[in-house]
């Protein structure tokens, strides 16, 4: 930090700020070559909250550079004087701090409109903390700053107090972000089904107790007793209590459940009449997404207190089936061949176990027959299998000249006198 930027640029050495210059060229050259290695070396990956999109786009660059700088700042320092290195390594460090509070930003509110000024107002705190403290202007700020102070309670507090725990508490709940979100992104790759519920809550555990942790040492660092809360613990006990105590019944019930993976992402159920597929399982409700596109958000409560059908709990095959009604004096075998003919045709159908038909009825307008077939409810398209299947079907029929009847009806009149 220079205090007389005039002062510093009369008595600076011009041969040693270009050879400082030359070895910052040389940290940036080095710390590239650093990142493209490691973006060479682990490709298969997913490092988007590490590196970000682009080999300069995420934090791992930003990071490196500002620990190569440090370290060649006071290498450099114990046998020359220092004169760039002071503005690059706060420099460097607002980099730093700039990309990792945009990429956790994007990373964890991927589809929030209000992250774009975020971070662009970040960005300008950043650089602006950077200039007063490179023209020696950030201490009269901030001891006027210091000036202005109000008595709450016990505490005393100033503006200065308020402006760094609230930079403080902010980087804290960031870093709080970005961790859970590399757990989160780690536990949940490539896994499914009970795998998939077990990681969901272990990163919903980590996620909430690293928000406690961070927002308790927000509350410190902002200079609130944390003694104090515990009337405000007291009074929030007495609202679950009371007022609470079915969202309190929510979450708990969200943890049983993805602790005794009796209902997993991916699993098709039947909840109070609808049906569909579980996409996720959050802390206080599940998302069930029909076929159909249709969304039910389900309190968890109630999928610990009511009756859910789990159509694939112990094993992720159903079977379906499909009718048809054919003449009388039809060929039964033949009929029968046929429809295995239709069923084996579609990959979707399983061959293990192997699709069979059935002669259900004996109808009153011909023979009714069922042609069953098992299929995997974690595959995609089967909204339209059966469609396929019967239009199959009703080919195969008609190249035959097996006839669908129509339904037949016999009126009998009668005269009056």
């Amino acid at each position: 930090m220079m205090n007389d930027p005039v002062l510093w640029w009369s008595h600076m050495n011009p041969q040693q700020a270009t050879q400082e210059l030359l070895l910052f060229l040389a940290c940036i050259t080095v710390t590239w070559f650093l990142v493209w290695v490691v973006r060479r070396a682990t490709p298969q990956w997913d490092l988007s909250v590490l590196l970000g999109r682009h080999l300069l786009d995420g934090v791992l660059f930003p990071t490196l550079l500002l620990g190569l700088v440090f370290i060649t700042r006071a290498v450099w320092a114990k046998s020359h004087a220092v004169w760039i290195f002071d503005f690059l390594v706060p420099v460097c460090f607002s980099l730093a701090v700039i990309r990792l509070g945009v990429k956790v930003l994007q990373v964890t509110f991927k589809s929030a409109e209000w992250v774009r000024p975020i971070e662009r107002s970040l960005s300008w705190l950043a650089w602006a903390a950077v200039v007063l403290w490179l023209t020696g202007l950030l201490p009269l700020v901030l001891e006027e700053l210091d000036q202005i102070k109000w008595k709450i309670g016990a505490s005393h507090l100033s503006v200065r107090t308020l402006i760094e725990g609230g930079l403080t508490a902010g980087l804290v709940m960031l870093l709080t972000l970005w961790v859970s979100s590399a757990i989160e992104s780690k536990l949940l790759k490539s896994s499914t089904g009970s795998e998939l519920s077990l990681r969901k809550a272990v990163s919903n555990a980590v996620t909430s107790l690293l928000l406690f942790v961070g927002l308790m040492l927000s509350l410190s660092a902002v200079g609130i007793d944390l003694t104090a809360l515990s009337v405000l613990g007291g009074a929030v006990g007495v609202g679950i209590g009371f007022g609470l105590q079915k969202l309190a019944a929510n979450y708990v019930s969200g943890f049983v459940i993805l602790a005794e993976r009796s209902m997993r992402i991916g699993d098709s159920v039947k909840v109070d009449g609808f049906e569909g597929r579980i996409s996720d399982i959050k802390a206080r409700y599940t998302v069930i997404r029909s076929l159909t596109g249709r969304e039910s958000i389900v309190p968890n409560e109630m999928l610990i207190n009511s009756r859910v059908e789990n159509l694939s709990l112990a094993d992720s095959r159903i079977l379906q089936s499909t009718q048809v009604t054919v003449a009388y004096g039809t060929d039964v075998d033949g009929v029968m061949q046929l429809l295995m003919q239709a069923c084996e045709a579609q990959n979707k159908v399983l061959k293990d176990p192997l699709p069979f038909v059935t002669l259900t009825n004996f109808g009153a307008d011909g023979l009714e027959f069922g042609a069953h077939y098992w299929v995997d409810e974690q595959q995609a398209g089967l909204l339209t299998l059966k469609s396929e299947i019967n239009i199959r079907i009703l080919q195969l029929l008609q190249a035959k000249g097996i006839e669908i009847p129509y339904t037949q009806r016999v009126v009998h009149t009668r005269s009056l006198p």
